[in-house]
């Protein structure tokens, strides 16, 4: 790889003091409820809580985020302690008894709404607690935890037929589509749970969500990503077939990356590579910069409102994507839509006078809203991006010039 201008030591050092002395410390600070257990995730900028119930797959991510800190960067107490805090409240107050993981419950544990309930994201609890408990076995040895964990993915293999499904929402056997959030997903667990997993089930669950992503939702012919398509495969002229979600298919780029790692498949990562790259080019904002929420592919009207919005989660992906693809494949034109992306980021959501990052910006760049954390937003996108660029840009600090 040819040698750069660009100061990876510093950048390295920016991203990790931002998560050790900024992002980590405002959740350990606000979000841990002592009394019932669990986490708060609606928070204001300066760590207020602003509503006590309690979002499951978000307490997932958290527990995941807090446990892998935990086994890959150090053996904090501090960190073992808030995961397994999250963990138990998980276990006792998150699902039915069979592992049926509810999407929200009350400040005291009390189910509030099932994970099918939820349309937008119907098997994410599931995979989240799968991925938590996987993480929290290794830093604790606890068994128990690793059980959850493989009871959990189960279930997700005996929903994985029908849970993609989106024709459920509607009148039985009429356009019946699948989305792009399930093999998302998955490929993101396959890689978080391989240590509890049959060599021949991961390799099985692994080619699939592969093949989907990009084999069946990208779509050549078009050079983008689609967020649903129909059963069979095939595009379709409808509000959601026309949907493009730029934040989605960029992320899942990094997973497929790392999987083209651990599968040796140099090839794979540079075709996830190129089509990160076209869907930042896709998504980026001419006008105002920044890369907007979702796109009609056919330049139509979006039936979500908030489709203009430039939104946290999409950048902090799209800066991983970025510059794992460039040390993966050398590309420049990675490092300079991270380099892009970055100056964008660093500018538009850091909040200089409290931790944390804001979540949502217009499409001019302005300020949305000051909360820090939500129904959506959690401890996840911000320190899990930050983690891996860290990591990422240590590891290419070896280019740096004397």
């Amino acid at each position: 790889m040819k040698k750069t201008q660009l100061n990876f030591t510093g950048l390295s050092k920016m991203y990790k003091d931002e998560l050790l002395f900024n992002i980590l410390p405002f959740w350990l600070n606000n979000s841990i409820d002592r009394e019932f257990g669990g986490y708060f995730t609606c928070l204001t900028r300066e760590g207020k809580v602003f509503d006590t119930d309690k979002f499951i797959w978000l307490i997932g991510r958290q527990v995941w985020m807090f446990s892998t800190l935990y086994n890959k960067v150090e053996k904090r107490q501090e960190w073992l302690d808030c995961a397994v805090h999250g963990g138990e409240f998980l276990k006792k107050h998150g699902h039915d008894g069979k592992y049926n993981w509810y999407f929200s419950t009350t400040r005291e544990g009390l189910p509030l709404i099932n994970p099918f309930n939820i349309t937008r994201d119907p098997i994410f609890s599931y995979a989240f607690a799968a991925m938590a408990f996987a993480q929290l076995n290794l830093a604790t040895g606890n068994e128990e935890y690793a059980e959850i964990a493989k009871k959990t993915f189960k279930h997700i293999r005996s929903k994985l037929n029908g849970s993609n499904d989106k024709s459920k929402e509607n009148h039985e056997g009429v356009r019946k589509l699948k989305s792009f959030g399930l093999p998302m997903i998955m490929c993101n667990l396959s890689l978080e749970i391989q240590h509890i997993l049959d060599d021949a089930v991961l390799q099985e669950i692994t080619d699939n969500c592969i093949h989907e992503v990009v084999d069946v939702f990208y779509r050549p012919e078009l050079g983008i990503v689609v967020e649903n398509v129909t059963v069979d495969g095939k595009l379709s002229d409808t509000f959601e077939g026309r949907l493009v979600n730029p934040g989605h298919a960029i992320e899942v780029m990094w997973f497929v990356m790392d999987l083209g790692q651990r599968l040796n498949r140099p090839g794979l990562i540079e075709k996830a590579n190129n089509i990160a790259l076209r869907m930042a080019a896709f998504g980026w904002d001419k006008k105002y910069g920044g890369i907007v929420h979702f796109i009609d592919r056919l330049g139509y009207p979006t039936e979500q409102l908030d489709w203009d919005q430039k939104v946290w989660w999409v950048h902090i992906e799209a800066l991983v994507t970025m510059i794992k693809g460039y040390q993966l494949t050398g590309s420049k034109e990675s490092l300079e839509w991270f380099e892009k992306i970055h100056e964008y980021s660093w500018s538009h959501f850091r909040d200089l006078e409290y931790n944390e990052w804001f979540g949502y910006l217009n499409r001019q760049g302005e300020l949305l809203l000051t909360l820090k954390g939500g129904k959506w937003k959690g401890c996840f996108h911000v320190p899990r991006g930050f983690y891996q660029c860290w990591n990422v840009l240590e590891a290419l600090s070896v280019n740096d010039l004397p």
